[in-house]
């Protein structure tokens, strides 16, 4: 569906009438904000329609979405979404990372699910619209800051299977403390040999809810092994890492090679990832991107090759994996300390996101 628009959306600017007092908020993020458990006053919502297009843009309050029960979002899965952040820098102004890769990345997924595109733009604008009127929610703690989640699903009332012609896009925020309470450090990884996170041909590229919920079992499984997280194979052959339940995936070699799956088709291209391969790019490091069997991880961890091994992603910017277990094997230490590779690019990486360091390629953009 078409991307175009003929002018930019104008927006309705709604208060809330059950915001919360500043006293409230304060206390709210002084405390343990955890991941994803607390929102903002408000929330955008952006409608679209094939006769209309994208109209009736609005900051509101944030509140229970109305929902026709036979919604096709309900029925046929056609849900997509974006993760992304706004960063309180040291002068108080908050910027967000390149969030123009991810409104692209929308479209792409919006059009695998017969959506209609948002205008990049007016994704960007999104984010603006909502923080001018809840820039009071972006916390100022040492690696915190404030998580996106904008969303679009199918809102047409009908039960044929057919691409709907109604769909509702919105926003809404969540403040976020640090990921990691006490300082970084490497978490177990469980190889899925049963389940596969996406098929050739399938969704795997497209960032929908349905990647995540085939996710869930196979990540119960891993955490009754005593892992924080499952891996996943390539669904072809089973034997080629793809990506974690929500992560990429780099392993470091002895040699300064940076090593991380080639994107598939099943692999969702994420932000962090190109960014970290950017950052190692600079450094001089040489960066493969391919095919990675997940024997060579095995023989490669044992023998010494490969020195280190993290997974990249929004939400936790860069995890260290210390260890890898399957049935019948375990590979790794998950009491080493994390690598100097892996820190290394970890610090220049938020050290750019929280205006600390120079923004030599353009990625940061101010909202308020």
């Amino acid at each position: 569906m078409s991307s175009s628009a003929s002018a930019p959306l104008a927006y309705r600017v709604l208060p809330s009438d059950h915001a919360r007092s500043p006293e409230q908020r304060t206390a709210i993020l002084s405390g343990d904000l955890g991941f994803g458990r607390t929102f903002t006053d408000h929330m955008v919502s952006i409608q679209w329609d094939k006769a209309q297009g994208w109209h009736d843009a609005r900051v509101h309050a944030y509140g229970p979405l109305s929902l026709d029960p036979a919604a096709a979002v309900l029925h046929y899965g056609q849900e997509i979404f974006e993760g992304i952040k706004a960063y309180r820098h040291a002068d108080g102004s908050i910027w967000t990372f390149r969030p123009e890769a991810n409104g692209e990345r929308l479209q792409r997924s919006a059009a695998r699910l017969t959506l209609p595109q948002l205008p990049v733009a007016e994704f960007v604008e999104s984010l603006r619209q909502l923080i001018a009127v809840d820039h009071a929610w972006v916390p100022s703690a040492p690696e915190s800051s404030l998580y996106f989640r904008p969303f679009m699903i199918a809102t047409e009332a009908f039960l044929g299977v057919r691409p709907a012609q109604a769909a509702g896009y919105h926003v809404i925020a969540s403040p976020a403390g640090a990921y990691f309470h006490g300082g970084v450090k490497p978490v177990s990884i469980w190889l899925s040999e049963d389940y596969a996170r996406a098929a050739k041909g399938g969704t795997g590229a497209a960032k929908c809810g349905g990647n995540y919920a085939a996710s869930l079992l196979p990540q119960q499984e891993a955490h009754a092994n005593g892992c924080s997280q499952v891996l996943f194979l390539d669904p072809v052959e089973g034997k080629y890492l793809e990506e974690l339940g929500g992560m990429n995936v780099f392993l470091v070699y002895r040699d300064g090679r940076l090593v991380t799956p080639a994107l598939s088709g099943s692999i969702l291209e994420g932000i962090t990832r190109s960014s970290i391969l950017q950052l190692a790019r600079d450094r001089g490091m040489a960066v493969e991107e391919r095919q990675v069997a997940i024997d060579e991880w095995k023989a490669g961890v044992a023998s010494g090759d490969i020195t280190e091994v993290f997974a990249c992603g929004t939400a936790a910017v860069v995890t260290p994996i210390g260890q890898l277990k399957g049935k019948g094997f375990s590979v790794g230490d998950l009491n080493a300390p994390a690598g100097e590779v892996t820190m290394a690019i970890r610090k220049e990486l938020t050290d750019i996101q929280y205006g600390r360091a120079p923004d030599r390629h353009g990625w940061l953009v101010r909202l308020y």
